[in-house]
């Protein structure tokens, strides 16, 4: 399912507009972005949750050249399934 399809689903369950159901499905998208920007942990019961992992900066290599290079610190955003969806998804 991509974000167009979710669009559709919403719109057909809700009985809204298509243009209501992409505004409430970017809203959503938006406000997780912003809020594991901010670093904070978001969860959706059941589901899943989201939140940034912190990597030290260390020592790799080029695989072309074989030279050694340092890779910064960085943060990625970490997703971690919930029991009832592993559940749901392995039945």
């Amino acid at each position: 399912m991509n974000k167009l399809e979710l669009i559709s689903a919403l719109k057909k369950e809700a009985n809204i507009s298509k243009a209501e159901a992409a505004k409430v499905v970017q809203l959503f998208f938006d406000h997780m972005a912003e809020a594991l920007a901010r670093g904070e942990r978001v969860e959706i019961r059941g589901l899943c949750s989201f939140y940034v992992k912190n990597y030290a900066s260390y020592m790799g290599r080029n695989p072309k050249t074989g030279e050694k290079v340092l890779i910064n610190p960085k943060k990625l955003p970490f997703f971690k399934s919930g029991k009832e969806l592993k559940e749901r998804v392995d039945y």
